[in-house]
């Protein structure tokens, strides 16, 4: 995260470098023995900082080893956040872990050139469509993330109905852990065109969308903020 403690004085910039947990394997197996020798419920939430499917995990591997090291000791729950479409690949260790899992792939939008403004170095938001549509055939527990909410289509509820029966959604100021404040540090109210503010920034925007998501979804398939992100 941006605003994480080493984000900020690491000394670096962000987005330049990233530090590689290594023997992730053996470090899960030990540290799960210990928390089943004590009785203790396991959920794990991968990952609420950084995303586990980030560019270098195609080289390096390391998401997957510790998807594997789950499937030789689970744990009771496991939550999956990503906006990858690398996801797909361990679609085979998923499923050995598809009784309690639950996987969350982020789209933010259905507008390509909004999250070239917003997030340009994050994967197009077709190439994620076709992950959750992959997934979702391989029966595989599975949500969208409107999160935070961007500028979309009138027929972006159309289109992820089409894909998922649930979605989280989340904005700027509910989800940023500051009520706005690190959003605003950020400068995001900067990309936003004149048109666009009024409209999707501001502490209402995630009732805004959900009012536009119950065109296409119930209440009940509509979650918002962190209640989305929790095991049930």
């Amino acid at each position: 995260m941006r605003q994480s403690p080493v984000g900020l004085f690491r000394g670096e910039e962000w987005g330049e470098w990233v530090d590689i947990k290594k023997g992730i394997h053996e470090k899960y197996i030990r540290e799960m023995s210990i928390l089943r020798k004590r009785g203790k419920e396991v959920t794990i939430f991968m990952a609420s900082a950084t995303d586990p499917y980030q560019s270098v995990e195609y080289k390096e591997n390391i998401t997957r080893a510790l998807l594997e090291a789950m499937v030789e000791m689970p744990p009771d729950f496991l939550f999956v956040q990503t906006r990858s479409p690398l996801v797909t690949r361990d679609i085979d260790l998923f499923l050995k872990l598809k009784d309690s899992l639950r996987l969350s792939v982020t789209v933010e939008t259905d507008l390509d050139e909004v999250r070239k403004n917003f997030s340009p170095q994050a994967p197009p938001i077709q190439a994620r469509l076709k992950a959750i549509r992959e997934l979702q055939k391989n029966d595989l527990p599975i949500q969208a993330a409107v999160a935070p909410v961007l500028p979309f289509s009138k027929q972006f509820p159309e289109t992820l109905a089409a894909l998922v029966n649930r979605i989280v959604i989340d904005d700027f100021y509910t989800g940023d852990g500051s009520n706005g404040k690190r959003t605003e540090r950020l400068k995001i109210k900067e990309r936003f065109t004149e048109e666009e503010l009024e409209k999707w920034y501001g502490e209402h925007v995630h009732k805004y969308a959900y009012e536009q998501m119950k065109t296409a979804f119930s209440s009940d398939q509509i979650l918002i903020s962190k209640e989305g992100f929790m095991p049930y």
